[in-house]
């Protein structure tokens, strides 16, 4: 039997918003979101989940060299930060009287398009 293709999960946060990641290690950190994989459903956040990469040196002259760079991070474990506020929110989707989708703080009720 074949393996089927992932389906692409509907995500609420994107590109350029502020979240904060409310559990596990980094909990409580603040960030701008780099980077989305909606097929995985995860995020990649500036400032976060940072991993040490060890580089040895190479026969061409280059020295070894320590790396940190961020790690992705599961959708469900980061929320939409409001700057304004200083608060975490859901972010729920209105549609307004032109019919146009927009995305708004459910707290705070700012939008965020």
């Amino acid at each position: 039997m074949a393996a089927s293709t992932p389906t692409r999960i509907k995500m609420k946060i994107r590109k350029g918003d502020t979240v904060q990641v409310i559990t596990g290690k980094d909990k409580g950190k603040t960030g701008e979101v780099i980077r989305t994989f909606p097929w995985e459903n995860r995020v990649l956040v500036q400032g976060v989940n940072l991993r040490t990469k060890h580089v040895k040196p190479t026969q061409e002259g280059e020295s070894g060299r320590i790396l940190t760079e961020e790690t992705s991070l599961h959708a469900s474990n980061v929320m939409v930060y409001s700057t304004s506020k200083q608060v975490a929110s859901r972010v729920e989707l209105v549609v307004d009287k032109d019919g146009n989708k927009k995305r708004r703080l459910k707290k705070t009720g700012e939008f965020l398009d």
